[in-house]
């Protein structure tokens, strides 16, 4: 089952030379068995990007169970149904930056569980050059993804919701309460198949595979809503990042059927 998130910013000394000519990445499916779209236009570099980084594609994939595990996602994962609204808030966790190249994000959306649109919204956390690096960002695959200028910092609360009026229009929402800003945007998306809602902590891909998981400690998410319900009223599969029999994240059980946790525990 293929899942699906942003582009990755990779180092360019390992990539450019694997990529040649320097041509726009072309998204390609890791070991999903699900065909992907085809090739966008190449994105812009993000607040993390510098002289030695360059934006990839990004491809996720894994879960769907009741509570099964995924190379790259934790979290929670609702299916079965027509989902229109996805809401959470979380606290920006701080990164460890014990790599020199790492990266964690942190999001609501809708779709990107077994399809081929996704609308999500959300924070990322990485590791450049050994540094730590905070950003905002939204998403509406397969368009490449965009990212806010507003300040990220460790510690910030934030809210996030997507919504639909179930024909194709979106109203994605991102607010840092602790500084004081708030983002809206509203994207059209005809062909979106609305399959599934999540609230998650991913370790972005690039088109060689999952990158690194930045050590972010333990994030919570809490108030997470699905089509206007808890989260636990909708039956989310609960969801692990591992892979090979290496533990990279694990989720919580959920507390009032709206709070849970996932912590790092390799990168």
């Amino acid at each position: 089952m293929s899942k699906v998130r942003r582009h990755a910013l990779v180092a360019a000394t390992a990539l450019l030379a694997l990529l040649g000519s320097g041509s726009p990445a072309v998204p390609v499916p890791l070991s999903s068995p699900d065909p992907e779209p085809a090739s966008a236009p190449a994105a812009s570099a993000g607040p993390a990007a510098t002289a030695v980084l360059a934006p990839i594609a990004a491809h996720h994939h894994g879960g769907g169970l009741l509570h099964g595990t995924s190379s790259n996602w934790s979290g929670y994962t609702a299916t079965g149904g027509t989902f229109t609204s996805v809401s959470a808030g979380w606290v920006q966790p701080s990164v460890s930056c014990t790599s020199s190249d790492a990266w964690s994000a942190f999001w609501v959306g809708l779709d990107g569980d077994g399809s081929k649109t996704v609308e999500q919204i959300g924070t990322e956390a990485d590791c450049s050059s050994g540094s730590p690096v905070y950003s905002a960002w939204y998403e509406m695959y397969p368009a490449y993804p965009s990212n806010f200028s507003n300040p990220v910092q460790p510690g910030d609360h934030f809210t996030a919701s997507v919504t639909t009026d179930g024909a194709g229009s979106f109203k994605l929402t991102l607010s840092d309460t602790t500084q004081g800003w708030s983002r809206t945007v509203d994207k059209s998306l005809k062909n979106a198949t609305l399959a599934s809602a999540e609230v998650i902590a991913e370790a972005p891909s690039s088109i060689f595979g999952v990158l690194p998981l930045a050590d972010f400690g333990t994030v919570d998410f809490t108030g997470a809503d699905v089509n206007g319900q808890s989260l636990g009223a909708s039956k989310a599969s609960i969801t692990d990042m591992a892979e090979d029999g290496v533990t990279r994240a694990t989720t919580s059980e959920l507390s009032g059927g709206t709070d849970f946790s996932v912590t790092w525990h390799h990168s």
